[in-house]
């Protein structure tokens, strides 16, 4: 919890420490209940997890529908469409949440300053911001949760994935007003926080910090996406550090993932046209230039 601090850079921040990311999500939701106000708003394509309030919160309708009725009261607005969220963000919103970068749609990115102008609305409006940073967060993108080039400070932070290395956890970190909200009784999970878990996180934050980990993956994600562009087939890649998505002129997106999962690589048709990369933070450059060979000579078959 202390390195959490550390890196949102509030001592007061509280942490809630749970084992998923879909987990930490609810504990964010049954946080922003106890604001007093009801409504939610999510973005469209969001993948915010799957049990039921979780999934409430998450936009895309073929999860959903085999579930309904979920929660009610949540509004779906486009993601990245500042005036669509001005307008959807009232005094009545209990909470906004967000990821800094849609990993599960295929790692779709916002406008430079869409979560920065997220950020004045809910201070306008007195709404709860919660960055979902479970994809985006420990590192991957470059910064420790994904939101820091906006210049923000959100209310609260969801993480899982790569915060345990290997070992379940997650957590929600709660700031200012927020960390106060829960207090003895108002949550809880049985195996969350355990002592296990919690020694892998700290390893792997220490790890992160002495191998200068983010700084790095800034580069090999710079050296991908400009390698990979260059591929005939490939029609732009986005993202940033080591979440990218190599978008494709084709809807082929499935076929390549399965040619690339017969020579020994593991990607994501995260949608028909897009392949998602989320490779270990460790990967080596000539490790990633072999993936780029034999990406390039999957192609050849689908151009």
């Amino acid at each position: 919890a202390r390195n959490l601090q550390e890196m949102v850079g509030d001592n007061s921040a509280r942490t809630f420490f749970c084992n998923s990311g879909a987990e930490a999500n609810e504990a964010a939701l049954k946080l922003s209940r106890l604001t007093g106000r009801r409504k939610l708003v999510a973005t469209e394509g969001a993948f915010h997890g799957r049990t039921m309030g979780a999934l409430s919160l998450t936009g895309q309708p073929a999860k959903r529908e085999a579930f309904t009725p979920l929660l009610k009261d949540v509004k779906f607005v486009a993601f990245g469409d500042i005036a669509a969220m001005r307008k959807a963000i009232t005094k009545k919103t209990a909470m906004f949440i967000v990821e800094p970068m849609q990993g599960e749609n295929g790692v779709v990115v916002p406008p430079v300053g869409y979560l920065k102008a997220v950020r004045e609305r809910t201070l306008e409006t007195g709404t709860m911001m919660v960055i979902d940073a479970v994809q985006t967060g420990m590192g991957r993108t470059g910064t420790w949760f994904g939101y820091e080039s906006e210049g923000i400070t959100p209310d609260v932070i969801t993480l899982a994935k790569g915060i345990g290395g290997g070992l379940p956890l997650g957590a929600m970190i709660a700031l200012g007003k927020y960390a106060s909200l829960f207090t003895a009784g108002s949550h809880g999970t049985t195996f969350g926080g355990n002592p296990v878990a919690c020694a892998a996180a700290n390893a792997t934050i220490k790890f992160l910090k002495s191998k200068e980990i983010l700084k790095q993956n800034l580069e090999k994600g710079n050296h991908l996406k400009r390698e990979l562009s260059q591929i005939p087939g490939v029609r732009l890649v986005r993202g940033e550090g080591l979440l990218l998505g190599v978008v494709l002129e084709s809807p082929v997106s499935k076929s390549v993932a399965g040619q690339l999962l017969a020579d020994g690589f593991i990607v994501n048709a995260a949608t028909e046209s897009v392949i998602r990369l989320a490779p270990p933070l460790i990967i080596t450059t000539p490790q990633l230039d072999e993936f780029i060979a034999a990406f390039r000579k999957v192609m050849t078959s689908h151009v």
